[in-house]
Formats: C-alpha cells, sequence, structure tokens
C-alpha cells in the first residue's frame, strides 16, 4: 500500500462527493433495477466520475462497480465501487448514505473508505493502520456484556426467514431498546468511532462490504462473516461488524444458536 493509492482513493471521494450533493434533497431521475432496488442519476455520476479516475491513473487495475459492472476481471489489483451505499436514504433525503471504496488485493481488502459527502465525514482505513476518521484516528468502544451493546441493522425485511431467525437470537441478546434500524455503511463508521456495538447483516454484495472491513479492523474492532471468518471477495454477504474483539464469541454464539 502506498501513499498514491490512499491519495487516488481520496481523490475518488472527493469526485463521488462532488457528484452527489448538488442532487440530494434535489430533483434527480430515479428508475427500478432488475433486482428492484432502486438506482438515481446520482449514483451513476458519481460511478461513472470515479471509474474515470481509475481508468486514467491506474489502467490496469481492475474495477468492480455495482453500477457499471467489472473490467480487468483477472487483475491482482480491484477497486470496489458503490457510489451511493444506502440509495434509498438517498431518495429519502436522510444523510446516512454513503460512497464506498475499496482497494483489494489478491482478493483481500486492503483500504477503504466510507464517505459521506452531506456531512462531510470520511472515514479511511489501510491495513496495519491506525483508521482515521476526518483526520484523527478513529476508536471503537469497549463493550463489557453484550447486554449493554447498540445493535444495528439496515432493515429486518432483507433477512430471508432462516437469517431472520438467527438475527433475532442476537438480537435477544443485546439492549433491545438500543437496537437501531437504517444506516447502511453509516453503521460501520459508526462502530469505528465508537457509538454503535455491532452490525448484523446478510445478503450483502463484494461492493456492500469490502471497504469496511479495513475500516472497523483498523479501529480496533472485527468485521468478520456469521461463522467468524474474515471477509474476502468469496465471502457469502453474512457480514457482523464487532467493535469490542471481546465480545466476538458472545456475538457469534448469539446467531449460531438460536433455532
Amino acid at each position: 500500500m502506498t501513499p498514491k493509492d490512499i491519495a487516488l482513493a481520496e481523490q475518488l471521494a472527493d469526485a463521488a462527493g462532488q457528484a452527489i450533493r448538488p442532487l440530494f434533497r434535489a430533483k434527480f431521475d430515479q428508475e427500478s433495477k432488475s433486482d428492484s432496488t432502486p438506482v438515481t442519476e446520482a449514483d451513476r455520476a458519481a460511478e461513472a466520475a470515479m471509474r474515470s479516475i481509475i481508468e486514467a491513473e491506474c489502467p490496469d487495475d481492475g474495477i468492480i462497480g455495482e453500477e457499471y459492472g467489472t473490467i480487468n476481471e483477472g487483475a491482482s489489483r480491484q477497486w470496489v465501487l458503490d457510489p451511493i451505499d444506502g440509495t434509498t436514504s438517498f431518495i429519502a433525503g436522510r444523510p446516512i448514505f454513503g460512497t464506498l471504496i475499496a482497494l483489494m488485493q489478491d482478493g483481500w481488502p486492503v483500504l477503504g473508505i466510507i464517505d459521506q459527502p452531506i456531512a462531510r465525514e470520511r472515514w479511511l482505513g489501510v491495513v496495519g493502520r491506525p483508521t482515521i476518521f476526518n483526520g484523527q484516528p478513529a476508536q471503537t468502544a469497549r463493550c463489557r456484556e453484550l447486554k449493554d451493546a447498540v445493535l444495528a441493522t439496515t432493515t429486518p425485511h432483507q433477512f430471508d426467514e432462516h437469517d431472520a431467525d438467527h438475527f433475532m437470537g442476537l438480537a435477544g441478546k443485546v439492549a433491545t431498546r438500543k437496537i437501531i434500524y437504517g444506516g447502511d455503511c453509516y453503521n460501520y463508521g459508526l462502530v469505528a468511532s465508537g457509538h454503535v456495538d455491532v452490525v448484523c447483516e446478510a445478503g450483502l454484495m463484494l461492493h456492500d462490504y469490502a471497504a469496511l472491513a479495513p475500516i472497523v479492523d483498523g479501529a480496533g474492532g472485527m468485521m468478520c462473516d456469521w461463522n467468524g471468518e474474515p471477509l474476502h471477495a468469496e465471502s457469502d454477504g453474512h457480514v457482523l461488524a464487532i467493535g469490542d474483539q471481546s465480545r466476538v464469541d458472545d456475538v457469534l454464539e448469539a446467531i449460531a444458536c438460536h433455532h
């Protein structure tokens, strides 16, 4: 990982933000994709802006983008882009979406950015380095017992029946009046900054989670799948973020044992 890579990632986030901000709470085109998820002209403009920079600066690198697909699929270095993670929040005028930018090396995430362009909040994670939030180190919170934990998920409606059963096993072990819904990638930034203790999701795609692991891990937490395995390009989309590593076993036990 070089300073040039970090600078390029920040340049990508700046470009995405410049494309998104003029359209926030404004009139914009939107439609539904084949999977019924919404997409707006802001999603497409932000990804197009980032892709053009990568293609100019690193033409041999691969790109995996939510809106415009994959190029240079066999490259060992892959930029993974989600221009607006939380498009529904963007459409609703809620500034809790984010731009996700990851750099993967041989299938493993080594750099990640969560950028909230309206609040101008940015988390930067690089493997082997402390996570930075708006220029200062980020730190996850201690959580003495799982029953005290703040748990976040985007929506329980995204779990199928089997996954929902396991999620409820976890939900039953945390502070039930502190469970929060909504937030998409923003929740993982809040874990890194010590405000949320656990995030649980299922059905995520690579562009939804690749940027998150370096950020949470670099702030002192842990990201893994529901079996406790680290996240990589072949992970199945069952994702946990845990702020206090001493609670990892508790979380895994809670999510595994409910039937």
